[in-house]
């Protein structure tokens, strides 16, 4: 177990600084994971305003909001949020209030479906993935379209991948094999030249857990 240590109080952390336990948190350690990530000594009221807004809404639903309903209740448009947490949402907003995306109601499902809206049957009929719990792919490399199909279905969405989707998705899996890592949210809307409101519209259930996830990848 890793352990992170600021003002004469150690909390215990996993190997990206998460809080282990939510109910850990306290504002000493937003204060401090905020210099640890070099963001500053001293947090605002807007950057409050948001660290509040998602330990609420966990307290109230269980599950970690998603960046369109964070951005949406603290006002505040993409480029005042990536201002305020150069980092990320997840990476900055969530891991300084002590949350991340996996803390919430599990999800799995999991049935094969279209590919560039034509059915695809027999590209998944035989073929098994390995996901975890939350249906994430567990080795990037055995993502393939017809695995970005199955997830879009299980998040139900109306229209299928379209080229818009297929733009994101392949933006994400580019970014990822020259720089092994997930790319930002902020990374992916200047990148596909769009704005929030238009990446919620395409991936309803979240960056991570939308985009990321049909993408074939994680934040591990």
């Amino acid at each position: 177990m890793n352990t992170f240590s600021c003002n004469g109080k150690t909390y215990e952390v996993d190997h990206k600084g998460f809080l282990v336990d939510p109910a850990q948190w306290d504002e000493a350690f937003a204060r401090g994971m905020a210099v640890e990530i070099q963001m500053g000594e001293s947090l605002s009221d807007k950057h409050w305003n948001v660290i509040r807004f998602i330990r609420d809404a966990y307290k109230e639903s269980g599950d970690c909001p998603i960046v369109y309903q964070t951005c949406r209740a603290a006002k505040l448009s993409f480029r005042e949020f990536r201002k305020l947490f150069p980092t990320g949402y997840l990476r900055g907003a969530c891991l300084l209030a002590g949350i991340t995306y996996k803390d919430r109601v599990i999800d799995y499902y999991g049935e094969p479906a279209m590919v560039n809206n034509k059915k695809r049957k027999d590209l998944v009929e035989e073929k098994v993935y390995r996901v975890d719990v939350r249906g994430f792919l567990v080795d990037a490399s055995e993502w393939d379209e017809a695995f970005a199909a199955c997830r879009a279905r299980d998040m139900k969405l109306p229209a299928g991948l379209t080229e818009r989707h297929w733009k994101v998705i392949r933006f994400l899996r580019d970014h990822f094999q020259k720089n092994g890592n997930v790319a930002t949210v902020f990374e992916c809307c200047e990148a596909n030249e769009m704005e929030l409101d238009e990446l919620e519209r395409l991936f309803p259930d979240g960056y991570h857990r939308g985009a990321v996830k049909i993408a074939g990848l994680r934040v591990v």
